[in-house]
């Protein structure tokens, strides 16, 4: 198989924020063409968890995303902070954002939300044994309701299209798919 990789000749960045990074690379492809002008979206690593109560409930939440201008349903998790494992952000946001902890986490997937224009991946993972020890503690930016469902109810909601996030959806099939469930 021929080498597919394209050579980085340059980049420039247009905007460096902390929740998004923009940039413009200059590429030059295998067989010679010169791309110059490839945009970039950098973005932190994320975490997503299906997660399981003690009685095997699920957790799911629902939040406004103020870029779909709409109230998501979703599952818990968020941004891996710098220095943090996604293992260790994934326990740190089901704590923040539903108040519970679990006694198991497993990993499922490590997907990318969009490899043609952004740079970040998303671990998925399946949270076991979970109960609830504290109220949630969520960020100036956040309000989020939470829901548990039966595993049969969050079932019908993936089938009727109720999350609107892809990499969620992605993460709730890997996790059934893990428990039996499909």
């Amino acid at each position: 198989m021929s080498d597919l990789k394209w050579e980085k000749l340059s980049s420039t960045y247009v905007v460096k924020e902390r929740w998004a990074t923009l940039r413009v690379d200059e590429c030059k492809m295998p067989n010679g063409t010169i791309i110059p002008d490839y945009y970039v979206l950098e973005y932190p690593d994320w975490v997503n968890a299906l997660a399981l109560t003690e009685d095997n409930q699920v957790v799911i939440i629902r939040q406004y995303r103020h870029a779909v201008e709409e109230v998501i349903t979703e599952l818990p998790g968020g941004c891996i902070d710098p220095g943090e494992s996604p293992e260790q952000a994934i326990a740190r946001e089901l704590l923040e954002e539903t108040g519970y902890a679990f006694n198991s986490i497993e990993p499922l997937a490590t997907l990318y939300a969009n490899p043609s224009t952004g740079n970040n991946k998303t671990f998925s993972y399946l949270a076991k044994r979970g109960r609830k020890v504290q109220e949630q503690h969520l960020d100036g930016r956040e309000e989020i309701e939470i829901e548990l469902v039966s595993i049969d109810k969050l079932k019908q909601m993936l089938l009727d299209n109720q999350f609107g996030q892809a990499l969620h959806a992605s993460a709730i099939f890997y996790a059934l798919q893990k428990l039996g469930e499909l």
